[in-house]
C-alpha cells in the first residue's frame, strides 16, 4: 500500500512562462540540445554528457560504504591482510548490484562473488608460468566478461568488474594456501554485500520500477511545457519542432521502455502480477496513451494553425502541465491524492475547446488519462493480483544460450567489441607483464573499460573518463595529504563512498570524478608507500594513455561504419511507419484498429530512437557526419516523426475515412512500405488529396524526394509541376540513402 503522508490536493505549480527573458530562453535552448545517461538530447552532434540530478541514489552510497567500511574498520583492529580482499570484493560487488528483481540481483551476485574468487587464485597461480601461457589465457576471459552484455544490463555490469578483478589478479603470484584464502575471501565479501543488500538492508522492492513510471510522468509534463513553449512563437518554427520531436519524443520512448522493462522483470521474478505491479502497468499505458495525444497536439501547433486554435492549444497545455507534474510527485513520493480537490482541476483542462473539434477529442483522451493516473494514486485505485500474461517466465535455454547465439556473428556489435577488447588487451597485458610496477594494470583495465561496441560512445566515455580521472586525481591527492592516519583515511574512504555510489547514475563523468580520490585513499590503504601525487600522476598517464588506444581501436579493428548502420535503421522505421499507416488508414473500425495502431505507433516510436541513435554515433565518427547518405537520413529522419504525428491525427480525424480519398490512403500506405522494401515507388493518383490528407502527403512527397530524387523528378515531369515537399525544408538531391 502507498505511504500515509499527507494527502496531495489541488496542484499549485504554474507552468513555465514561454515568454521568459533572452537569457532564460538561451538556457533552456542549451539546456535541451545537451542530453544525459536518461535523457537524449534535441541536437544529435552533442554527446549526451549533461548532468541528471534526479538520479542521486544516497540510500545505495551509504549502503555500499557500509559493506565494505565495516570490513576495512575490522582489519584495523586485527590487522589479518586477507579482510583486505574482503573489503574490496564487497565493494566491487556493490558496483555490479544495479538494482531490480531479487532474484536477478541474486543470481548475479552470487555469480560474481564465486567467479570473482575462482579468477583471482587461478590467475593468481598462473602468473608465474609467463607470457605464453598468461595472456591467452587472460585474453579468454576478457572476451568472455566483455561478450556478457548480451544478457543483460547487470551481466555487462559483472564482466566489467571481472576484468578489473582480472587485472588486480595478475599483479603478484599466489601460491596454492594463498590462492585458497583469496578464493574464500573474496567469495566472502561479495556474499556478504549481496547478504546485506537482499536481505539485510533491502531498499523497497517496487520502488525502482515506481520512479522509473513517475519520470515518464515527469517527462510529459516536460514535453507538455516545451510545446507551451513552441506555441507561444509568434510563428512556427521548423528548426524549433525537430528540436522537440527529437529531444522530449525520444526521450519520453526511451523513459516508457524503461519502464515496462523494469515493471515486467518485477512481475516474472514473482510470477504474479501483484497489485502494486498491475498498479504501475496501468499508469504507465495511461502515460503511454497522453504521449501519442500531445504528438497529435504537437502537430496541430506545428502546422500552421489559426490564432484562435493556437491560443485555444496554449491554454490547454498550461492547464494540463501542473497536473502531470502533481501526478508524477505522488508516484515517486508514493504519497495518495485527494482525487475530489483534484477533479475540479482535471475537468477544467478541456473547458472551452468546443470550437475546434480536433483538438476538443484530443484533450478530452488526454483528461481521461489523467483522470486514471489520479485515481490510481488513491486508496481506492488499485487493482487485484493475477499472473503474468506477457511473455512469462524464460526458461534457461533462452535465458542463457539464446543471446550468445544470436550474437554470434561478426554482423553483432557485441561480439565486435569483446574480439576487440581481447585483441588490444593482448599487447597492453604483455607489456605490463613484462614491465611489471604496481600501477601497470591501470592501463589494461582503462582499455577494456573504456573501449564500448561503437565508437561515439567510446569517445565520449574516453572523455568523461580522462577528465574525471585528473580532476578527481587533484581532489584526492589534496585529501591524502591531510589523512595522516589509517583512521583517517578509512573516514574519507567512507565519505567518498557513500559520494561515489551515489553518483553512479548522474553521468559516468562524474561519477569517475567522485571515484577517483576514493581509488586514490584505497591504493594508499592497501598500498603503503607510494606518494599520492604518484599514485595521482601514473592513474592519470594510463588514463590517458588507455583511451587514447581504446578510441584508435574502435577505427582499425573491426570498424562499424556508421552509414551502414544508419541505412538499416532507417530501412527500419520506414517499414515500420508503413505498418503504422496501414493500421490508421486501412484497418477497419473497431478495438482491432485501436490495438493496432497502439502497436504500431510503439513499433514507430522504438525504431525512430533506434535511428537517431545511429544518427547521433554517425555524425560523432570521423568522415561519416558529412556522408551524403547521413545528411539525406537527418532530413529522413524529421520527416517521419512528422508523418507519424500527422498520423496519430488522423486517427482522431473522421473525415480522412471518406470513400473519396481511399485513393491517396493506398498511396500513401504503398509509398512508406516501398521505400522501405526498396521496391519502386507507385504511382500517385491523378484525384483530389482531400483537406485533411494535404499535409501528410506533402510529407510523403518530402520523404520520396529526399530518398528518391530521380524518381520524384520523374512523377514531377509526368505531374507538370512541382510536387510539395513540405513547409521550411526542401527535397534533397543527393544521392538516394536506399539503393533504388
Amino acid at each position: 500500500m502507498p505511504g500515509h503522508r499527507a494527502p496531495v490536493g489541488r496542484p499549485s505549480l504554474t507552468a513555465p512562462s514561454p515568454t521568459a527573458s533572452p537569457p532564460e530562453r538561451l538556457r533552456r535552448r542549451l539546456a535541451a540540445g545537451r542530453g544525459s545517461l536518461s535523457r537524449p538530447g534535441g541536437d544529435l552532434r552533442r554527446l549526451p554528457t549533461g548532468l541528471d540530478l534526479r538520479n542521486v541514489r544516497l540510500v545505495e552510497g551509504v549502503r555500499a560504504a557500509f559493506a565494505f567500511g565495516v570490513v576495512i574498520l575490522l582489519n584495523i583492529w586485527i590487522q589479518w591482510s586477507p579482510l583486505l580482499t574482503m573489503a574490496l570484493a564487497a565493494n566491487l560487488a556493490c558496483f555490479c548490484d544495479n538494482g531490480g528483481p531479487m532474484r536477478a540481483r541474486l543470481r548475479v551476485l552470487t555469480a560474481f562473488s564465486v567467479l570473482g574468487g575462482l579468477l583471482w587464485a587461478g590467475l593468481g597461480l598462473i602468473q608465474p608460468l609467463g607470457l605464453p601461457l598468461v595472456v591467452p589465457v587472460a585474453c579468454a576471459l576478457i572476451f568472455a566478461c566483455s561478450y556478457a552484455r548480451v544478457w543483460s544490463v547487470q551481466a555487462q555490469s559483472a564482466g566489467n568488474v571481472l576484468v578489473v578483478v582480472l587485472c588486480i589478479a595478475l599483479d603478484r603470484p599466489l601460491n596454492g594456501e594463498q590462492a585458497a584464502v583469496t578464493a574464500v575471501m573474496f567469495a566472502a565479501g561479495g556474499l556478504w554485500a549481496t547478504f546485506l543488500a537482499l536481505v539485510i538492508w533491502r531498499l523497497h522492492p517496487y520502488r525502482p520500477a515506481h520512479r522509473a513510471v513517475a519520470e515518464v510522468w515527469h517527462n510529459l509534463a516536460r514535453l507538455c511545457g516545451d510545446l507551451e513553449r513552441l506555441v507561444a512563437l509568434p510563428e512556427p518554427d521548423t528548426a524549433a519542432f525537430d528540436g522537440h520531436a527529437r529531444g522530449h519524443r525520444r526521450g519520453v520512448r526511451a523513459s516508457i521502455e524503461t519502464a515496462r522493462t523494469m515493471i515486467l522483470d518485477l512481475a516474472r521474478s514473482r510470477e504474479r502480477v501483484s497489485d502494486r505491479t498491475a498498479q504501475a502497468l496501468l499508469r504507465l499505458e495511461s502515460a503511454e496513451q497522453i504521449f501519442a495525444a500531445l504528438i497529435a497536439v504537437g502537430e496541430l501547433i506545428d502546422s500552421r494553425p489559426d490564432a484562435r486554435r493556437r491560443a485555444l492549444a496554449k491554454v490547454f497545455l498550461r492547464r494540463l502541465r501542473p497536473l502531470l507534474v502533481t501526478i508524477a510527485r505522488a508516484i515517486r513520493d508514493d504519497v495518495n491524492l485527494d482525487f475530489t480537490r483534484l477533479e475540479h482541476s482535471i475537468a477544467r483542462v478541456a473547458e472551452g475547446l468546443t470550437e475546434d473539434p480536433t483538438l476538443a477529442r484530443l484533450a478530452d483522451r488526454i483528461v481521461g488519462r489523467v483522470r486514471i493516473g489520479a485515481k490510481l494514486s488513491t486508496p481506492e485505485g488499485y487493482r487485484p493480483g493475477g499472473t503474468v500474461t506477457e511473455g512469462g517466465r524464460l526458461d534457461r535455454w533462452t535465458r542463457y544460450v539464446g543471446p550468445l547465439a544470436q550474437n554470434f556473428t561478426l554482423a553483432s556489435p557485441n561480439l565486435r567489441h569483446a574480439l576487440r577488447a581481447s585483441a588490444v588487451a593482448a599487447p597492453a597485458l604483455a607489456a605490463t607483464l613484462t614491465y611489471a610496477g604496481a600501477f601497470t594494470h591501470w592501463l589494461v583495465m582503462t582499455v577494456v573499460l573504456t573501449m564500448q561496441p561503437f565508437y561515439a560512445a567510446t569517445w565520449q566515455r574516453a572523455l568523461e573518463r580522462i577528465g574525471g580521472t585528473v580532476l578527481g586525481g587533484l581532489v584526492g591527492a589534496v585529501l591524502a595529504y591531510y589523512a595522516t592516519s589509517p583512521l583517517a583515511e578509512a573516514g574519507l574512504i567512507l565519505v567518498l563512498s557513500i559520494v561515489g555510489f551515489a553518483a553512479r547514475q548522474i553521468s559516468y563523468g562524474f561519477f569517475v570524478t567522485c571515484l577517483t580520490p576514493l581509488v586514490v585513499l584505497l591504493v594508499e590503504l592497501l598500498e603503503p608507500g607510494h606518494s599520492s601525487w604518484e599514485i595521482v600522476a601514473m592513474r592519470g598517464g594510463f588514463t590517458v594513455l588507455g583511451g587514447v588506444i581504446a578510441v584508435a581501436s574502435c577505427l582499425v579493428l573491426w570498424p562499424i561504419w556508421e552509414p551502414d548502420q544508419v541505412r538499416q535503421e532507417l530501412r527500419r522505421a520506414l517499414k515500420a511507419q508503413a505498418g503504422l499507416a496501414e493500421a490508421v488508414l486501412r484497418a477497419p473500425p473497431g478495438e482491432g484498429r485501436e490495438t493496432a495502431i497502439a502497436a504500431q505507433s510503439r513499433e514507430a516510436g522504438l525504431a525512430l530512437n533506434d535511428l537517431e541513435a545511429a544518427l547521433s554515433r554517425a555524425l560523432q565518427q570521423p568522415r561519416a557526419g558529412s556522408h551524403p547518405e547521413v545528411e539525406s537520413a537527418l532530413v529522413a529522419d524529421a520527416t517521419l516523426r512528422r508523418i507519424s504525428a500527422r498520423l496519430i491525427v488522423l486517427r482522431h480525424a473522421p473525415e480522412a475515412a471518406a470513400p473519396e480519398a481511399e485513393p491517396w490512403r493506398d498511396w500513401i500506405t504503398a509509398t512508406l512500405a516501398a521505400l522501405g522494401a526498396d521496391r519502386p515507388v507507385p504511382e500517385r493518383p491523378a484525384l483530389d488529396r482531400g483537406q485533411s490528407l494535404v499535409r501528410l502527403v506533402s510529407q510523403v512527397d518530402l520523404l520520396v524526394g529526399t530518398l528518391r530524387p530521380g524518381e520524384i523528378r520523374a512523377a514531377t515531369m509526368v505531374d507538370g509541376g512541382a510536387p510539395e515537399t513540405g513547409r521550411g525544408t526542401d527535397a534533397r538531391a543527393g544521392r538516394p540513402v536506399l539503393p533504388s
